[in-house]
């Protein structure tokens, strides 16, 4: 909210700030590295996307919209690719190198809430506020980038938004996290269908943007919750293994560490943010 990026060294407990980046002019809504390079990709309300040589702290490039940017993720298969989603709706597919906008995805959507590529770069999922729109038929859609079309736009029908969607690192589903206060598990192959009989329950969302990430292994889900703790499932039954309590109000993002497989990060609605072994 203070419109800067601060960077962390989770190890060094007499000297946690790295680095503090100041060249967002608004709130900044959502950073991610690189996969390959020490540069750092943030989007916020002062309606650009900006990338930063985290090693020197220079600005390499600014990608000015007409949209608060409000989600932004590398496609896993060309580092040089980024898609932004943003507040009115429109996602867009840059190019890091020319600094340009390559393809724009069109569907009168409302605030795209969140994205999630395929493994293979060639699909993705975005999550929308549907409320300028029939909720049953919007609010999750699969899209072919190749194409430029929604290969699906029926994947969800119940009435509720999802603040997170998320594949599963080796098996052909992904998930929802439900406003409804679920994690909904899809099919990742086309018809893309809502599994019935499995969901993960226990935590709480009740409006708050509250995300959820995989295991290394996709053995285990992780979520935040309205009521500040992390609740982890079983993935293969669905079934509530543990729960830790991280904050005293909503936790509202959770990310297992990439490489230690018993380090997760979460962080919370005043702002705080926890690194659990």
């Amino acid at each position: 909210m203070d419109h800067t990026v601060h960077i962390w060294n989770v190890w060094n407990q007499g000297n946690t700030t790295a680095r503090v980046l100041k060249y967002h002019t608004a709130a900044v809504k959502d950073v991610r590295w690189s996969p390959h390079r020490p540069l750092l990709l943030s989007g916020g309300f002062d309606c650009s996307s900006r990338l930063v040589d985290v090693e020197e702290g220079k600005e390499i490039s600014v990608f000015k919209e007409d949209q608060a940017v409000e989600v932004i993720k590398f496609n896993p298969s060309n580092s040089n690719i980024f898609l932004s989603g943003g507040s009115k709706g429109s996602l867009r597919l840059w190019d890091i190198r020319s600094g340009l906008a390559t393809t724009e995805f069109h569907k009168s959507l409302g605030t795209i809430l969140d994205i999630e590529f395929s493994a293979d770069g060639k699909q993705f999922i975005s999550s929308t506020d549907t409320t300028r729109s029939n909720i049953s038929e919007n609010s999750i859609i699969i899209w072919d980038i190749l194409r430029q079309v929604p290969l699906s736009n029926q994947v969800y029908t119940e009435a509720f938004t999802c603040p997170c969607v998320r594949y599963h690192p080796y098996e052909s589903s992904f998930i929802a996290q439900s406003n409804g206060n679920y994690i909904a598990i899809f099919s990742a192959r086309p018809p893309f269908k809502l599994n019935r009989y499995r969901r993960f329950e226990g935590h709480g969302v009740w409006g708050f943007p509250v995300k959820c990430s995989f295991s290394l292994s996709g053995r285990e889900l992780a979520s935040g919750s309205s009521d500040g703790c992390i609740y982890f499932y079983d993935y293969k039954s669905s079934k509530f293994l543990r729960k830790i309590e991280a904050f005293k109000e909503a936790c509202t993002y959770v990310a297992y560490h990439p490489v230690i497989p018993n380090v997760i990060a979460s962080c919370g609605w005043t702002g705080e943010v926890t690194v659990f072994e």
